[in-house]
């Protein structure tokens, strides 16, 4: 599909995500979009560095969608950086000095501030790991055999 064509049945959210998995591919980390890290929370991007490292995005796409998060803190314990990713649009000075800054669109990103550094302790990096793996290949088993993995165990 050629740059320039609109992306189809994409909310804007999951539009900044597409762009942010891109350019942290450029950076060797693989990501998955709306990963459950624990029950009543559920991250936009979670990637997967080199090292092991584990960052988490969250991508707003107006003004009214970040006021509307009240979750955001309790995804800091599930991850070693935190990042926002909003459009250039977005009046960025709403966002937490504290945590990262990536502006994005549905093509690319640019990390703008990096999120501080709280690196996960072993077990609870190796828990997060096994529920990226999880959540990956059943994303794969569903673009394989969309009928066979049910909703729920996404």
């Amino acid at each position: 599909m050629p740059e320039t064509m609109p992306i189809p049945d994409k909310k804007p959210g999951q539009l900044l995500a597409r762009g942010v998995c891109r350019h942290l591919r450029g950076h060797d980390f693989v990501s998955v979009e709306e990963l459950t890290p624990a029950p009543g929370l559920r991250v936009d991007v979670m990637a997967l560095g080199p090292r092991a490292e584990i960052w988490v995005v969250e991508c707003k796409s107006s003004r009214a969608d970040f006021q509307a998060d009240q979750k955001w803190q309790g995804y800091l314990e599930w991850c070693d950086r935190y990042f926002w990713a909003v459009d250039a649009d977005f009046p960025a000075e709403l966002l937490p000095e504290e945590t990262g800054l990536i502006i994005a669109d549905a093509y690319d990103a640019e990390i703008i501030r990096m999120g501080p550094e709280a690196r996960l302790a072993p077990a609870r990096r190796k828990v997060m790991i096994q529920k990226f793996a999880r959540h990956a290949a059943l994303r794969a088993q569903v673009l394989r055999d969309p009928g066979f993995v049910q909703p729920w165990e996404m």
